[in-house]
């Protein structure tokens, strides 16, 4: 079969759908795997021996370019996030197999339809994306990590840009522009407590966290000696090897943390306590901890109008300390702490 998987999102959300690659790859051996994807997050797919084409879209082709895209000879297009237009063309485009969620009016335009409440919260989104693959018929059995491929170049490429730190190194990623996120202030502090233990300390994300991050942590232009400022400056090839060469990535919950857990680095996030946002569903596969306020679990955040408004910020640099020295020295598995 010539298989494509249609999730073009960001990079965690992809990263999260690498294992439906993996199965298809185990039960299907002589099948052919592509897999479309934003162009943001696409160079993490490079070099992935389940994935054999990456196509990748910006949301702003003519509808006939993305019905042709379809009809380049696929069997089944499995839809791992039901979006409407791309349904769509598969549909004009006559995709024998098309398989999605069947909740959505337009869940009409798949002709292989599996019947998820994702909104219940009760499985991880990788288990999730799995669950389709019984469109085909398959039983794909639990999730195996996902794992990111770095080739010796972007190895040798980081270790030669991080050579002036400590052999033993943390990322901090402050960006994110969720609901709420740990602010700069706190990622300062906790940058220099890492240095005092004798942690390499490398700052990521892109020009407008960088921007964000150096507004909210007045004293952050006097970074001092083990701090490397990359912020702005990475490719997402350049980032992922970066963090390959580290011990631990602190951050909300955004696609650095999903790198790390693909790489098999460690991580520390930082979860608000939305609903849409429990750790069960979107925590990072790999070993590492959680760490969520202890206020109660919101629906959606209603900002300064909610009392605990301040819920992140209510976690401590001397609190995520502890855990990267914990998930440093610690074996693997991931725990979820209320702080």
């Amino acid at each position: 079969m010539n298989i494509l998987l249609v999730r073009p999102d960001g990079i965690g959300d992809e990263i999260l759908c690498l294992p439906v690659a993996s199965a298809l790859r185990r039960l299907l051996p002589k099948a052919r795997i592509a897999f479309l994807s934003s162009q943001s997050a696409a160079p993490i797919l490079c070099h992935h021996p389940d994935v054999d084409e990456v196509l990748t879209v910006s949301g702003q082709e003519p509808f006939a370019e993305l019905v042709a895209l379809f009809r380049r000879g696929f069997d089944a297009a499995i839809f791992l996030k039901p979006f409407r237009r791309l349904m769509l063309a598969a549909f004009v485009g006559r995709v024998p197999i098309r398989v999605a969620t069947g909740y959505r009016w337009y869940s009409l335009l798949a002709n292989r339809r599996v019947y998820q409440h994702r909104r219940d919260f009760s499985k991880h989104e990788s288990e999730y994306n799995l669950g389709l693959l019984t469109g085909l018929g398959l039983n794909p059995g639990p999730p195996v990590r996902p794992a990111l491929v770095l080739t010796d170049a972007e190895r040798q490429w980081a270790q030669a840009t991080l050579g002036g730190l400590s052999r033993r190194r943390a990322v901090l990623h402050p960006g994110g522009f969720a609901a709420r996120r740990w602010r700069g202030e706190h990622y300062w502090a906790l940058a220099h407590r890492l240095v005092d233990e004798g942690l390499g300390v490398i700052l990521t994300g892109n020009a407008a966290e960088r921007e964000q991050f150096y507004s909210e942590a007045a004293r952050a232009e006097e970074l001092g000696k083990g701090i490397l400022d990359l912020m702005g400056r990475l490719s997402v090839r350049e980032l992922m090897a970066v963090i390959g060469a580290s011990h631990v990535v602190v951050s909300g919950a955004t696609g650095p943390a999903h790198v790390a857990a693909a790489l098999g680095v460690a991580t520390v996030s930082l979860f608000d306590p939305r609903r849409n946002n429990l750790p069960i569903r979107w925590g990072p596969l790999g070993r590492g901890v959680v760490l969520k306020p202890d206020v109660p679990t919101c629906e959606k955040c209603i900002y300064e109008a909610c009392p605990y408004w301040d819920c992140l910020d209510r976690i401590t640099a001397d609190q995520v300390t502890d855990r990267v020295r914990q998930v440093v020295d610690q074996a693997e598995g991931i725990t979820v702490l209320h702080v």
